[in-house]
């Protein structure tokens, strides 16, 4: 599989929480999600579902495509 989408959805991910000024845990909680899943997601590691994608789609405030957008 090529991680290259991984890597760049959490680089992607990473960028855009960085705007909100938010650290991994304030954003974690924010999304119901944990923090080292969220550290795991933005380096590449973890290939979130799309119910994950949802809830940090939400969590930054912004629609899944925006979010896509990489």
């Amino acid at each position: 599989m090529n991680n290259s989408i991984l890597e760049n959805f959490g680089q992607q991910l990473k960028k855009l929480r960085n705007e909100k000024n938010l650290t991994q845990e304030q954003f974690a909680k924010k999304c119901g999600l944990h923090k080292n899943y969220i550290g795991m997601v933005e380096r590449g590691e973890r290939n979130p579902s799309l119910i994950n994608i949802e809830l940090i789609a939400k969590g930054l405030e912004i629609s899944i495509s925006d979010l896509m957008k990489f």
